[in-house]
């Protein structure tokens, strides 16, 4: 199916689907409480965004929030930036993971970690070791507003820390001990925390990683500091530190410190690969809402279910998986090198944790497609019910795949969103057809479109991905931003009022979505303007390629400029013969604009640490600009990648000289 044209129907929605779905059961009741009807999912998603405060209030109705006093309004203020919600709500997130009337014997976390044996944790000694950690917490000084920190990869005592934090309306950032020391403290030290907590090592796939040396540079960086919790993982130790088994040493009994709905609960960061990384302010009741609507909805997500979605600490995907306890879903976390010991690691995982929905990167998928991995066949994965993917667009190629390999009665469910929000703004659900490289529609509550320059909505055109109207994920705003004139120019500088979300994008006439990559990292030859997503769809789709990168050096006298392209191949070659293929169908696929001047095999594209592709910081060396200012290398997955393109000189730049 390596011939998927972009657009293919590969499922269509299931005739029980709405008796078989947590979306289906909200329809019903919408019906049955509100006298409510819909068709379908398009007459859902338009009432969702056309009327705010019946929508919201109907989320936190249907999944029954627990609040500590009532709420005035739902949306006090819909300006943006700006927006208001649900005055007067005393609530905490942490409340509806741990407070939740749970069977105590239901599993809640399940680890697998290439540094130490399986491990995993009831809903019952979740919340003992969230309760004792609290307690710890506290006796340490903890308290509401105080900022606690770690540098911890993703298992069981993160995520304990992490509920155990925000139960005190103290406030969480995590950053993944892959991580330098440089990168750590040009994000906690934006915060000034109190309290880090620390692995001293891991192991990732056959290679033992010390961290000590880092981890002192970070406690040398961060005057704030306290009180530094070292968790007892791989072979080392942490001098004059507290032990993770002191923390957690007394038994307490659960508690909750009630807050505002708007009560900061998390910062997360930017990834900091073309500046300093932002630090973006997300509140308790935004999250609480967002995560039962898209998990529960959206991801159909139940009691019993298992989520597995490799992801470090350092993601927004990390406090997303830790979200699925809200539904009584275990969250699957995993530590290690993802294709360790080989390409099939994290489908064999699958298989052992019985989960039923299992979220993969683009790469991911591409990479088992080429190598001929049949998933379905050579492991038990009965208990998928719905396969995520998200971090970069899918080609039609892969979605094509994936749906053959796991056929109609598994829902293919990809989608785009952020930090920023975090969450997906376009995605799947049960009630959504499924077509090859597009991403089903808009999120409920989600009032998504695409802009050109002017500020016109457009169908079936390339343009900016914006939000015209507010959701309560939206932060809170940076930290540090004290007048918020940096919220404003990150997300209103272009069309203000709305909300930019940096991504290009169009939207078919089905409603569905394709976003083709970053809108600042677009290839514009002679006035037509097309994705890099678009690029790599086609590329990537020949056998020899492995990987690559496309970057546009434009003429500042008006022509085409340079379209260079690299290649990461099997052999580490790019002869006449595949420079002859890839022209050819970039051709016929894109447009003979769009046909590179150069092309050049590279070892490695250079990633950041969520996998996503630096074309950006590439473009800027490619220029001239130094790699140590166009790029932080603490946030890349592979530093030593961006030597390549220093003093590379394009054709057409050479030629303009």
């Amino acid at each position: 199916m390596s011939d998927t044209p972009l657009g293919t129907l590969l499922r269509s929605v299931p005739d029980d689907a709405r008796e078989s779905s947590v979306l289906g059961d909200y329809l019903g009741w919408l019906e049955r409480e509100h006298d409510l009807a819909f068709e379908g999912y398009d007459d859902l998603q338009r009432w969702s965004v056309d009327d705010l405060d019946a929508f919201w209030q109907s989320i936190w109705d249907f999944f029954g929030v627990r609040s500590h006093a009532p709420h005035t309004a739902v949306l006090a203020n819909s300006a943006m930036p700006g927006a208001k919600w649900f005055p007067g709500a005393i609530l905490n997130y942490a409340e509806h993971i741990i407070g939740a009337d749970r069977d105590p014997s239901l599993v809640a976390l399940i680890e697998r970690s290439q540094t130490r044996s399986p491990r995993q944790l009831t809903h019952g000694e979740l919340a003992d070791l969230v309760a004792r950690a609290r307690a710890g917490l506290q006796r340490l000084g903890v308290k509401m507003g105080d900022r606690v920190v770690a540098y911890l990869p993703n298992i069981e005592e993160t995520a304990v820390a992490y509920l155990a934090t925000i139960s005190l309306g103290a406030i969480w950032a995590s950053c993944a001990p892959e991580f330098g020391a440089r990168a750590v403290i040009d994000r906690f030290g934006q915060i000034e925390p109190t309290v880090m907590l620390v692995a001293p090592g891991y192991t990732y796939g056959a290679t033992v990683v010390d961290r000590r040396a880092e981890i002192a540079a970070i406690r040398d960086g961060l005057p704030s500091l306290t009180h530094v919790i070292s968790v007892p993982y791989g072979p080392f130790e942490v001098s004059d530190s507290l032990s993770w088994a002191e923390l957690v040493a007394e038994p307490a009994m659960i508690a909750f410190e009630p807050v505002p709905f708007d009560h900061p609960m998390v910062v997360l960061f930017t990834s900091g690969t073309t500046g300093r990384p932002k630090a973006i302010i997300h509140g308790h009741g935004g999250l609480l809402l967002e995560h039962l609507k898209c998990q529960g909805l959206m991801w159909d997500l139940r009691e019993g279910d298992r989520l597995l979605w490799f992801s470090t600490t350092a993601w927004m995907l990390w406090n997303v998986v830790i979200s699925a306890l809200l539904h009584g879903a275990a969250a699957v976390l995993v530590d290690g090198n993802p294709l360790y010991p080989d390409v099939s690691a994290q489908w064999r995982i699958a298989e052992e944790t019985r989960s039923t929905l299992v979220g993969i990167s683009p790469g991911y998928a591409m990479a088992c497609r080429k190598e001929r991995i049949e998933p379905a066949r050579l492991f038990d994965l009965s208990a998928v019910r719905q396969i995520g993917c998200a971090g970069a667009p899918l080609a039609p190629s892969g979605a094509a795949w994936l749906a053959e390999e796991f056929g109609q009665e598994v829902l293919l469910n990809v989608g785009s969103g952020g930090t920023d929000v975090c969450t997906a703004l376009v995605t799947g659900s049960p009630l959504q057809p499924v077509y090859a490289g597009e991403m089903s529609g808009r999120s409920l509550g989600c009032a998504v479109d695409v802009f050109d320059a002017s500020g016109r909505s457009v169908v079936g055109d390339l343009g900016e991905l914006v939000l015209t109207r507010p959701m309560p994920s939206m932060p809170l705003g940076f930290w540090g931003d004290a007048d918020g004139s940096r919220e404003r120019e990150t997300y209103f500088g272009m069309y203000p009022g709305v909300w930019r979300m940096g991504d290009w994008a169009s939207v078919t006439s089905r409603g569905s979505i394709v976003v083709t990559g970053r809108s600042d990292a677009t290839l514009n030859r002679g006035g037509v303007r097309v994705g890099t997503a678009d690029v790599y769809s086609v590329v990537e789709d020949i056998d020899e390629v492995l990987d690559s990168l496309v970057v546009h050096l434009e003429d500042p006298d008006g022509g085409s400029g340079d379209l260079l392209l690299f290649l990461v191949t099997a052999d580490g070659h790019v002869d006449d013969d595949l420079q002859v293929r890839v022209k050819s169908r970039m051709r016929a696929e894109l447009s003979p604009r769009h046909v590179p001047d150069q092309i050049m095999a590279i070892d490695s594209v250079p990633r950041g640490r969520t996998g996503k592709k630096l074309e950006v910081p590439v473009k800027r060396v490619l220029l001239g600009e130094s790699p140590d200012t166009a790029v932080s290398r603490e946030s890349m997955t592979n530093p030593k990648s961006l030597d390549f393109f220093v003093g590379i000189r394009p054709v057409g730049l050479g030629q303009r000289a």
